[in-house]
C-alpha cells in the first residue's frame, strides 16, 4: 500500500477501498491466476472504476419511442435544465420575499397551472399515481368510488387501480362491462355513501369493436344531479390534440378534479400534476393539499424548478423548445432529411446502411395503437449483435430491431446528438464487421 502506484489511487478512492480491491485480487492470484505487479495494479485500478462508475447513464435514443420508460420518460428542455442550477443551490423554495415570512412551494407552480389551465386550484406531487392515491385518500377514504369495469388498468410495474382504491380506504363500485358502460350504470350504482365517479384513462391499450363508453359531459351530468365530485385521472396529460388522445382542456370543461404525469406529453420533470375547476374542484385540491399524505408525495426543489421552466415554455407558446412536442410534431419528411444526412456521412465511414419506412411511438402509456411515420437507417449486419455493440458503447446508443435488422430512429434523438451518435455507430459497426 506504501508503493507509488497504489497511493495514487489511495487519492481517488481512499485507503480502504484500495485495501478491499487489493485484497480480492490477492484471493484471485491465490487461486491460481498469476500476474505480474504492473498487471496487478491495473486490475486493482479497474475494478475500483468499475465499482464507483456511475450506474446512471446518458443513453441516446434511437429507438422511435418517444416517451420511452426505460430511458426516463419525457427528456427535459433546455430551459429545464438550465433551471436545476438555480435550485441546486438556496433558493426562496418556501420563503415569501415580500414579507421575509416562511411561503409554500405550492404556491410557486399554482398561478402558472391556474394561467395556462384556466382552472380555480392547482397543485403538484411527485407522480400521478401519487396524485389519484391522494384524491381518493383525502377525498374519498371510507366511501364509494363508482368506476367502469373497462378502465380497471393495470400500469408498468403491476400497479393496478383496484389496488390503489384499497389503499386508499375508498371502496371502488365497478360498474359496467369490460367492454360496455352505459350512463344507467353509473345511475344505478350511486348510493347514500357515493363520493364520487372516476374515469380512468386506458393507458397502454384500446378496447375496439362491440363498445360504448358514457362520455365524460355524460358522466358531469350525473355527477352534478347527485352532488358528486368527477375525478378524471388523464394519465398521458396531453396538452394539445394528437390522435385520439383526451387533453386536459376537454377534462378540465366537465371534471371537478383532473390529474395527470409531468414527464409524458406534457414534456417536463416526473410529476403529478391535480387541476381543480369550479367551486367543488377548489376546495377539493385545497383538502387535497391539506392532507397528511401531501407531505409524503411532495415534489422536491429540482423538480419544482424543471417544472416552472417547462410550464413559462407552454404558457409563452415556445412549443418547439420543449423536445416530446417537438418529436411529436415532426413531419415524415423532417426525419427523411435527417436519416439522409445520416446515410450519406455513415457511408462515407465505410458503414453500410439502407434508408427504409416504418412508424415512431409515442410510448408511456400514450395514443396506444398510434403510429407516427417515420424513415429508419437499417444496419447491414446481424441485427442482435450490432444492437449490443450499440448498447455497449459510450455514449449507449438504444437502437430497435425490425425485420431482423437493427435500425435507428431519427425522431427520437436529441438535438445536437447527431455527430455523437455517428461515432457510435461506426465503433459498433467496426467492431462486430471484426
Amino acid at each position: 500500500m506504501n508503493e507509488p502506484a497504489y497511493a495514487e489511487l489511495v487519492k481517488q478512492f481512499g485507503r480502504a477501498r484500495v485495501v478491499e480491491a487489493l485484497r480480492d485480487q490477492v484471493a484471485v492470484e491465490r487461486a491460481g491466476a498469476e500476474v505480474d505487479e504492473s498487471e496487478r495494479v491495473e486490475r486493482v485500478g479497474a475494478t475500483l472504476q468499475a465499482a464507483l462508475a456511475p450506474r446512471l447513464r446518458r443513453v441516446i435514443n434511437a429507438s422511435g419511442v418517444i416517451l420511452h420508460t426505460n430511458l426516463g420518460r419525457a427528456p427535459l428542455s433546455r430551459a429545464a435544465v438550465d433551471a436545476l442550477a438555480v435550485a441546486a443551490g438556496y433558493s426562496n423554495l418556501e420563503l415569501d420575499l415580500d414579507s421575509g415570512r416562511r411561503g409554500e412551494r405550492a404556491a410557486l407552480l399554482s398561478g402558472l397551472l391556474s394561467r395556462l389551465f384556466g382552472c380555480e386550484a392547482a397543485f403538484v406531487v411527485n407522480n400521478n399515481a401519487a396524485a389519484i392515491l391522494l384524491a381518493l385518500t383525502a377525498l374519498c377514504k371510507g366511501k364509494e368510488v363508482i368506476v367502469s369495469r373497462g378502465q380497471q388498468v393495470e400500469i408498468g410495474g403491476s400497479f393496478r387501480m383496484p389496488d390503489v382504491m384499497r389503499l386508499s380506504g375508498a371502496r371502488m363500485v365497478e360498474v359496467g362491462t369490460t367492454n360496455r358502460t352505459r350512463q344507467d350504470d353509473y345511475e344505478q350504482a350511486i348510493t347514500s355513501r357515493s363520493a364520487a365517479l372516476l374515469r380512468v384513462h386506458t393507458s397502454n391499450f384500446r378496447v375496439a369493436g362491440f363498445t360504448e363508453t358514457a362520455s365524460l359531459a355524460q358522466m358531469a351530468e350525473i355527477a352534478r344531479a347527485h352532488d358528486l365530485l368527477l375525478i378524471d385521472d388523464l394519465g398521458s396529460g396531453a396538452t394539445e390534440p394528437i390522435a385520439d388522445e383526451p387533453t386536459v382542456a376537454e377534462s378540465m370543461q366537465h371534471s371537478d378534479v383532473v390529474t395527470f404525469s409531468g414527464d409524458k406529453l406534457f414534456g417536463g420533470p416526473q410529476a403529478g400534476i391535480v387541476l381543480g375547476r369550479g367551486e367543488a374542484g377548489a376546495a377539493a385540491v385545497k383538502k387535497m393539499a391539506r392532507h397528511p399524505l401531501a407531505r409524503a408525495v411532495r415534489i422536491d426543489k429540482l423538480t419544482l424548478a424543471a417544472l416552472e421552466a417547462t410550464l413559462r415554455q407552454r404558457l409563452t407558446g415556445r412549443l418547439d423548445e420543449i423536445p416530446v412536442e417537438r418529436m411529436v410534431r415532426a413531419t415524415v419528411e423532417d426525419v427523411r432529411r435527417r436519416a439522409a444526412m445520416w446515410s450519406v456521412k455513415l457511408a462515407e465511414r465505410g458503414v453500410r446502411v439502407t434508408l427504409v419506412a416504418g412508424e415512431s411511438a409515442v410510448g408511456g402509456g400514450s395514443v396506444p395503437g398510434h403510429g407516427l411515420p417515420t424513415v429508419l437507417l437499417s444496419l447491414s449486419g446481424p441485427a442482435s449483435r450490432l444492437a449490443a455493440a450499440l448498447r455497449h458503447g459510450e455514449p449507449p446508443v438504444i437502437a430497435r430491431i425490425e425485420k431482423d435488422a437493427c435500425c435507428l430512429d431519427p425522431r427520437t434523438v436529441l438535438k445536437g446528438e447527431d455527430e455523437t451518435l455517428l461515432d457510435a455507430v461506426e465503433v459498433a459497426y467496426k467492431a462486430v464487421a471484426r
